[in-house]
């Protein structure tokens, strides 16, 4: 319980540090510019993006957003900074940034798309599945959440092998763990390990481990 509670606050401590960040540093030119128009902050972010300067677009994105919170660039400025840093791989901005729109700007025409590619980036940002075993629950559970939410949607084929792919991904965890305790002569954790597969929709002869690991890419 101790290691779950260290795992939530450390998460969100990341994304809290990158907040301040955002709010109280800058690059050195979006230091020396201020009260400008929003377009000016909107073009410096787009210039700065298509250079793949996401640093410096992060610095303009805090000044649009801060001189001009109310602009109709502030909303499109979120969704570009997103999808930017999810095609950088840096997943947990991603999020941030989608997590933002919706809080902020999500309606009913959009915010499926957008919760989808939230939950894309929480898959893609799963690195290592012992050190990640919060974010695969909590991106199991959004993805269940996802499908009761939008039994139509068209991103439903995707949801779906995504959460195949995660509980393949504890399946093994916990069948590898299990066979540790096998090696090491301690049979009571094994049968503990192997107890939470029973309620799996998986089997163990089901699954085939993709080359490039459990989680894989479905997204090339």
């Amino acid at each position: 319980m101790q290691t779950k509670y260290i795992s939530f606050f450390m998460k969100y401590l990341g994304i809290a540090i990158f907040a301040m960040m955002m709010s109280g540093c800058s690059s050195k030119e979006a230091k020396q510019e201020y009260n400008k128009s929003a377009d000016f902050w909107y073009q410096k972010i787009g210039e700065s993006v298509a250079k793949g300067d996401l640093e410096s677009a992060d610095s303009y994105f805090v000044s649009l957003r801060s001189e001009h919170g109310r602009s109709a660039f502030v909303p499109t400025a979120t969704l570009m900074l997103a999808h930017a840093h999810m095609n950088a791989e840096e997943y947990l901005l991603a999020g941030y940034f989608f997590d933002e729109y919706m809080k902020r700007f999500g309606d009913y025409s959009n915010i499926e798309a957008v919760e989808f590619m939230k939950l894309k980036a929480s898959f893609l940002g799963i690195k290592e599945l012992y050190k990640d075993q919060k974010l695969v629950l909590d991106t199991t559970k959004d993805a269940q959440t996802y499908l009761m939410r939008y039994p139509d949607s068209p991103y439903n084929p995707l949801v779906h092998t995504i959460l195949l792919r995660l509980h393949m991904s504890d399946y093994l965890m916990n069948e590898n763990i299990a066979a540790l305790y096998d090696r090491t002569g301690k049979k009571e954790a094994a049968k503990i390990y192997r107890a939470k597969n029973s309620d799996s929709p998986l089997k163990l002869g089901d699954i085939e481990p993709p080359k490039v690991g459990i989680i894989g890419r479905i997204f090339n």
